[in-house]
């Protein structure tokens, strides 16, 4: 496997320009997805404009002064991913990473508050020794629970300090999603309905938004709240303006 990206060739989903150098940072091995996650050392250098040169950047976050939910990390290549929570103590700043609604991956200004938590998608469900149940959440972290009334799909509102369940926001009719792929991906509509199909194919869920209803996978569908968004959303960007 290759430990270089051209640009070119970069994931539609990483927000960078793609002629002005052959190369960009590869993102590592980690929680989430090459095609769905952003290398640290972009997010500092182009997203943030901390530095403007990637040694810059390596040298940053070198000295520890990057934090990913709340912890350390010190390599260049570290791939962030959707609900991440990018945190610069020395600036007293904090950003969630977000799809906006052009399907590129963003970084929203929160404040100290809403720094100290993430939303996070049950994947999988598992019981291991002693009856517990372990939730395997979508950015690679396992969680022991006592009491399971969690199902996939679900997500839960976590505290990054100690990883207790604060807030749950269950996949059902009347709930607030945000789509993070297709054709509406970046857009947060209210579940209608979810349709089970009995084969190989995924689920189908029926959602209603600002563009009316529509239909995506199960997949595609994060729930983000009951009555309003519990996270701020990416400013829709017109192009052009």
């Amino acid at each position: 496997m290759s430990k270089h990206l051209k640009r070119l060739a970069a994931p539609r989903a990483m927000p960078i320009p793609r002629k002005i150098a052959k190369f960009t940072i590869k993102p590592s091995p980690g929680p989430h997805p090459a095609d769905r996650a952003l290398p640290l050392g972009i997010i500092v250098r182009d997203l943030l404009k901390l530095c403007d040169t990637g040694k810059e950047a390596k040298k940053i976050i070198k000295n520890g002064d990057i934090l990913v939910d709340g912890r350390v990390r010190k390599d260049i290549k570290f791939p962030c991913g959707l609900m991440d929570v990018i945190s610069i103590p020395k600036l007293k700043k904090s950003y969630r990473v977000l799809f906006d609604q052009r399907g590129k991956l963003t970084l929203v200004p929160i404040d100290e508050k809403d720094a100290k938590w993430k939303l996070c998608r049950v994947e999988n469900k598992t019981t291991v020794k002693g009856g517990k149940t372990q939730l395997n959440l979508h950015d690679g972290k396992n969680l022991l629970i006592e009491n399971d009334g969690y199902k996939t799909g679900d997500v839960i509102k976590l505290s990054l300090k100690d990883n207790k369940v604060i807030d749950h926001y269950p996949l059902e009719k009347g709930i607030l999603a945000l789509i993070t792929g297709g054709k509406h991906i970046g857009e947060v509509a209210t579940i209608e309905e979810i349709t089970v199909t009995k084969s190989s194919k995924p689920n189908i869920v029926s959602l209603k938004g600002k563009s009316g209803t529509f239909s995506t996978i199960k997949d595609y569908v994060f729930p983000v709240g009951k009555e309003k968004p519990a996270i701020n959303l990416p400013e829709v960007r017109i192009d052009g303006s």
